[in-house]
């Protein structure tokens, strides 16, 4: 009896998003196609020209446009960027520094601020917890 392993695939849309890059603006014969994960293996290993200029010069995907503006996806929104832009156009939106971008940066930068205090707070917390149950322990072999 022999085993047939599955090849995995994934739809276009899946593999773009993977990739970081625009689904609409990849060849058509990515768009229309499936991708096994051996295939998106060797596109990231060694991707060819048009991922290359799809990642260099856009137009990027909106998760991609954020972290390229340090903003989050809803900060995007809330500025009223709705479509996908090229590398140019962010460069000239950061160069232009609209109200709502710094307004979004600042928003984006105080969440970090708050996301490193809960973690350093659980960290603290767990170490006094886990020095609570040596004690405790201690006390009980003590007794």
């Amino acid at each position: 009896m022999t085993s047939h392993q599955n090849t995995q695939t994934m739809k276009p849309a899946t593999a773009a998003k993977k990739l970081g890059v625009y689904l609409e603006a990849t060849p058509a014969a990515f768009q229309e196609g499936v991708v096994s994960r051996a295939e998106l293996n060797a596109l990231q290993t060694d991707p060819p020209e048009w991922l290359r200029e799809l990642r260099l010069n856009g137009p990027h995907p909106r998760p991609v446009v954020a972290a390229k503006l340090g903003v989050s996806i809803s900060g995007l929104a809330r500025g009223g960027v709705t479509e996908a832009l090229t590398t140019e156009q962010i460069d000239a939106l950061k160069a232009e520094s609209p109200e709502w971008l710094q307004k979004e940066r600042a928003t984006q930068a105080e969440v970090r601020k708050e996301t490193v205090r809960i973690k350093e707070k659980h960290k603290t917390e767990q170490a006094k917890r886990e020095q609570q149950d040596q004690q405790d322990g201690q006390d009980q072999r003590d007794r």
